[in-house]
């Protein structure tokens, strides 16, 4: 699951990046750049619920420990 995770956010990351490479600083609501906006948003969220998810997991097997102790 690890490495299912990284994986993930390793691709949002690059599209981070290729989607910056496609922005228009000038206009930045106009056209192809609304695109690269929009999908710098999303794979910036898609980052946040990963991690979020990572932490829950983390939690869970913290919580799982305890109470075979």
């Amino acid at each position: 699951m690890k490495t299912f995770v990284i994986i993930l956010v390793l691709i949002a990351v690059g599209m981070i990046g290729v989607n910056i490479s496609m922005l228009d600083f000038e206009n930045p609501l106009e056209g192809d750049s609304l695109v690269a906006v929009i999908g710098i948003g999303a794979a910036l969220a898609a980052v946040l619920l990963l991690a979020i998810f990572w932490q829950s997991k983390r939690i869970q097997q913290l919580i799982k420990e305890k109470s075979n102790v």
